[in-house]
């Protein structure tokens, strides 16, 4: 009699579709080619031994909490041990927990982040006059992976707006571009060639002023952690995940559209705006559902991740299937 399948077992990536995304990416292709469900990033929850648990992290006092939160019911926050453990950052691994492993030496003093391009003045910003400049806000985003996995977290963070402001970026500059430190000897995942180090990614500029997007500086109300992008990480919430570009060092404005890390490495893959849309599938998975970590059951994927009533004016007159 054959044994009848369990719910579990169905969303467990078969070991086979696992063993052709490693050799995938290794051959130079796309890392997010096996997010068809839980996957094999969540494979220490079948068999292996878990990362180890977060430290308690730096608290940050003094910021200004979400007045109220933006989402529905049944959209609670994803917990901290699961926002800092299981995320992408192949700078430091491809699977889901190798991040919080391998990151922990990033050294995240002293920082400092280039400002050049289509800007009044070229300059380099040290990380804490810039957290000096703009006391942090806590936000309560959805944050969407294009593997079809999902998360709240409650960021803490400022308005991109208020540092593009204060750069006063010139009448020419139509796109800023934000580029992750590449440092081999901190970031082992660089030592592959994975991707075109370093990560650079951009947002056209009404997208960048937009006051949804943040850079982030903290989660949870603590210091964000360096597998989470520490010091300084770009959320745009409408977006898939990978637009939000980590460990941040310079910024740069220009004239024209910047070449990103993901929209080179396969273009008919991943576009440049990257917005949440459930209408336009992966090549290789549906983007209809996702699965929101700590659930068990699979949800609808919303329109700009459920926050179309404030930014899909921002593509009037645009064809989003083309404009992916």
């Amino acid at each position: 009699m054959t044994r009848r399948r369990t719910k579990s077992e169905d969303e467990v990536t078969p070991e086979s579709l696992y063993l052709r995304r490693r050799e995938f990416i290794k051959n130079g292709a796309l890392a997010a080619a096996t997010a068809v469900g839980v996957g094999s990033a969540l494979s220490w929850l079948v068999g292996q031994a878990p990362p180890p648990d977060p430290p308690a992290g730096v608290a940050i006092t003094g910021y200004v909490p979400a007045s109220a939160s933006p989402l529905p019911p049944g959209d609670a926050t994803t917990p901290y041990e699961a926002v800092t453990t299981y995320n992408n950052y192949y700078e430091f691994g491809l699977d889901k927990n190798e991040p919080a492993r391998y990151a922990q030496g990033l050294r995240t003093r002293p920082w400092t982040i280039r400002v050049e391009g289509e800007v009044a003045r070229a300059q380099t910003i040290d990380i804490d006059t810039v957290l000096g400049w703009f006391p942090p806000q806590e936000r309560v985003y959805r944050m969407r992976c294009v593997e079809a996995w999902s998360m709240v977290i409650p960021w803490l963070g400022f308005p991109l707006a208020d540092l593009i402001t204060r750069l006063e970026p010139t009448s020419k500059a139509k796109y800023v571009e934000l580029t992750t430190l590449a440092d081999p000897q901190q970031m082992p995942g660089q030592r592959a060639k994975t991707l075109d180090w370093p990560y650079v990614e951009a947002l056209r500029m009404d997208e960048a002023m937009h006051p949804l997007t943040i850079l982030a500086v903290g989660l949870y109300g603590r210091v964000l952690p360096n597998q989470n992008g520490a010091p300084l990480r770009l959320v745009v919430p409408w977006k898939y995940g990978f637009k939000g570009v980590k460990s941040i060092v310079k910024i740069r404005f220009t004239e024209t559209q910047p070449q990103t890390t993901w929209a080179l490495a396969a273009p008919t893959e991943y576009g440049f705006y990257a917005n949440v849309n459930p209408a336009v599938d992966h090549p290789r998975w549906s983007q209809a559902t996702e699965r929101r970590i700590g659930d068990l059951t699979r949800r609808r994927t919303l329109p700009f991740n459920g926050y179309a009533d404030q930014v899909a004016s921002l593509y009037t007159g645009m064809d989003l299937r083309r404009s992916f």
